[in-house]
């Protein structure tokens, strides 16, 4: 199976796999069901998690319910239970809607929410980050989750985040991120799938962040909390919801 799920990752472009999933998604859920392991965003449990990764797969990280993956599910931990995401009205902004999030988000009355990306079939607005078609200080909240790293010029995507959120408003912007580098590497004399997918994680990824991803963000203008939420919660339940213990999020006000 975990060879399985490499050759179709590494062959199948991303938007017809968003549209296959759809389909692929209730036969695994009824066929891994079990008791091991929950997707807290469903609810749902199983006696194994998917293996997931471009380069290097990890074991039992992808739900087979949501097809969630640890940071997805951090994340709704986070927003359901440390923010008022859920009941108070917000004017969302969601950069490559994860289809996790896409129809649970939807279905918000509190939420005024738009979804953007330039290439996703659930995108609303077909938009470059680097160049957003949307007024200054327009929306609440901006979730912009494991873009940052495929974007070259990710100091002007920065910048465009900035521009847009309200005064006052919250975005969260995590990334793949090595906190045992100090710097970011890049280097974009790597240009073979196998050798970037190696190197940095994905074969369309363009850098590896470092613990200056932080800081950067601060450059920009953004006052950031370094979220290492999985310190919050007891072990066993960091065991059971599959999560990346020590994984922070970049909590970014403006």
């Amino acid at each position: 199976m975990k060879k399985l799920f490499k050759l179709i990752l590494n062959t199948i472009p991303r938007p017809i796999l968003i549209r296959l999933s759809i389909v692929i998604r209730p036969i695994l859920a009824f066929l891994l069901k079990g008791s091991r392991f929950t997707d807290p965003i469903d609810g749902k449990s199983f006696r194994m998690f998917l293996p997931y990764g471009y380069g290097t797969q990890r074991n039992n990280v992808l739900s087979p319910s949501t097809l969630s993956l640890e940071r997805h599910r951090l994340l709704w931990l986070y927003l359901k239970n440390e923010t008022d995401f859920f009941t108070a009205p917000k004017k969302v902004l969601h950069f490559a809607p994860e289809q996790e999030f896409y129809k649970r988000f939807k279905k918000q009355s509190n939420l005024d929410y738009t979804t953007t990306d330039l290439f996703s079939p659930l995108a609303d607005v077909k938009a470059d980050i680097c160049n957003l078609p949307f007024e200054d200080n327009s929306y609440d909240i901006i979730l912009c989750n494991h873009v940052l790293e495929h974007i070259p010029d990710d100091t002007k995507a920065m910048q465009e985040l900035y521009r847009v959120l309200k005064p006052g408003g919250m975005g969260i912007f995590q990334i793949p991120q090595d906190l045992s580098r100090a710097t970011t590497f890049t280097d974009d004399s790597i240009t073979d799938p196998k050798e970037r997918a190696k190197i940095f994680g994905q074969y369309d990824h363009v850098r590896v962040y470092g613990r200056d991803y932080f800081d950067k963000l601060r450059s920009i203008g953004f006052k950031v909390e370094e979220v290492d939420y999985t310190r919050t919660i007891a072990p066993e339940l960091v065991e059971k919801y599959c999560l990346a213990k020590g994984e922070i999020i970049p909590v970014c006000y403006k």
